[in-house]
């Protein structure tokens, strides 16, 4: 595992260029994730109105987005070097017609809507993406309500302070969520208070969500000039209280952060438990060449959290890794007319003796047209975590160690808007 490794890393290594968004915005999972739901920021416009006038504005978005996924994935149950005879080979392919329709409306300075619909073939797929609402009582309290994504947590490794992907272990089919959120600015920072619930309305009978469902958190933003701090804290039936503390700060160009969380049996206070990390983000050679690396440290026994859908995976619940881990991330963007990106991720548990590494790279030689080569691998121990827990399974839902992933994307967007 090690000479191959190094191997992987030093190819990566002599082919650095460009890359200038930061890595804690970026996660290897993100290369097969579905498309963004929320509609794109508007660019600021050089002697337009202001932030603040366009609040006042009536206006009306809608966006349509169209995208085709093909792809082959040779994929072994053994790794190709293991000594058993059958390493249960298999081709899988992957393929996806994808269009969505999203419609926004800010009807004045207080109130805007938003909607996604997104339909896909094949195994025809209507499926509502965000739905909800935001209001603006005197520019002093925010809410937004409806069905949307939101995280909390800055690791792109082990998101174990993001508490709202956190599940019951009764809950083995989760949804997406549902968020009724406060956020009311403070000062240099603000407070946030949100109810959240994954309970399924698209069942023949749904009922409404009973108080078990739904899971209850507050969270402080304090941004002093030093560090950016968060502090929060959530609880759900079934599950531990935990709360959870997050610090980021930037000295000589290298982005610094840590996180650290406590959890604390509700039956028993006795029983508390916890994790912590470090980690840091740098560019080197002016921004041609991102390294992340992390140390994670997690006692907490017996916890879920919910992993969202991608265009290659289903949405599902996941246990979570505990013990002893390491994290390293490089990423390089070689430019050129195809816009070429090459990446590297090595996850690690160290008591386990299991390890995941995933090497890759994109690139556009056309337009609309991105080609996707990536090769994840779980290494180590046969029971290990990455060995139990790859990124996809098979049609019989077994482990695959060992997957080639090419696939090839073909998208494009359009976004017509009028302005009262």
């Amino acid at each position: 595992m090690k000479p191959l490794f190094v191997f992987l890393s030093l190819l990566v290594l002599t082919q650095l260029q460009a890359q200038e968004k930061k890595l804690l915005d970026w996660d290897i999972d993100s290369v097969f994730n579905e498309p963004e739901t929320e509609s794109p920021a508007e660019e600021p416009d050089a002697g337009g109105p202001s932030a603040a006038d366009k609040l006042r504005q009536q206006n009306f978005f809608i966006n349509a987005s169209y995208e085709l996924i093909a792809g082959i994935m040779p994929s072994w149950l053994e790794v190709p070097w293991s000594s058993a005879e059958d390493r249960g080979f298999f081709w899988d392919r992957a393929i996806k017609l994808r269009t969505s329709l999203g419609v926004e409306a800010q009807i004045d300075k207080s109130l805007r809507f938003r909607t996604n619909v997104f339909i896909e073939i094949p195994n025809f797929n209507l499926r509502l993406g965000d739905l909800f609402f935001d209001y603006n009582m005197y520019d002093v309290i925010f809410f937004r309500v409806g069905k949307y994504a939101y995280s909390w947590g800055i690791s792109p490794n082990f998101n174990y302070t993001d508490l709202l992907a956190r599940i019951p272990p009764r809950i083995t089919n989760p949804q997406e969520s549902f968020i009724f959120k406060v956020d009311l600015p403070a000062g240099i920072g603000g407070f946030q208070v949100l109810a959240i619930t994954r309970a399924d309305p698209r069942s023949n009978n749904p009922e409404m969500p009973k108080l078990a469902d739904f899971g209850f958190g507050v969270k402080y933003n304090l941004a002093l000039n030093a560090a950016d701090l968060d502090f929060g804290v959530y609880y759900q039936e079934g599950m531990s209280m935990r709360g959870f503390i997050s610090a980021k700060t930037t000295i000589r160009k290298t982005e610094l952060y840590s996180e650290g969380l406590a959890a604390i049996d509700v039956h028993n206070p006795s029983n508390i438990s916890g994790a912590v990390s470090v980690g840091f983000v740098r560019d080197f050679f002016d921004y041609k060449f991102n390294v992340n690396g992390e140390i994670f440290y997690n006692a907490e026994k017996g916890a879920f959290w919910y992993r969202p859908e991608t265009s290659i995976r289903e949405a599902g619940s996941v246990p979570f890794i505990d013990g002893l881990n390491f994290a390293l991330n490089l990423r390089y963007k070689l430019g050129g007319k195809w816009n070429s990106r090459l990446f590297t991720q090595f996850l690690y548990e160290a008591f386990e003796n299991s390890a995941r590494l995933t090497p890759g790279f994109t690139l556009n030689p056309l337009p609309h047209i991105e080609i996707y080569l990536a090769v994840p691998m779980a290494l180590g121990d046969k029971d290990g975590y990455y060995r139990q827990h790859t990124l996809t399974v098979d049609l019989q839902n077994r482990p695959v160690p060992f997957r080639i992933m090419l696939l090839i994307s073909l998208s494009g967007s359009i976004q017509f808007s009028l302005h009262n």
